[in-house]
């Protein structure tokens, strides 16, 4: 291999938005996740909403009117 174009391998601190935080290697000092193996549905076997600046609550508010991409055809008005 070339000397001095490969970035520096190095152990590195992953923690995550539940509080588990475990070592592994990568080229960065410290990687901050959201979700891990102990706390995504699939793992744990148990149904959370991961909601990331209210989307859930966003989605709710614009669709809870039915009116929003309504399929209901509209009137035409006649022309004159």
């Amino acid at each position: 291999m070339k000397d001095g174009i490969h970035p520096n391998y190095q152990d590195t601190q992953v923690s995550c938005g539940c509080g588990n935080s475990f070592t592994t290697r990568s080229v960065l000092p410290e990687l901050k996740i959201d979700i891990c193996n102990e706390c995504h549905p699939y793992y744990t076997g148990k149904l959370k909403f991961v909601d990331t600046a209210g989307r859930i609550d966003k989605f709710q508010k614009k669709f809870a009117a039915g009116t929003y991409g309504s399929l209901a055809t509209k009137k035409k008005t006649a022309k004159k």
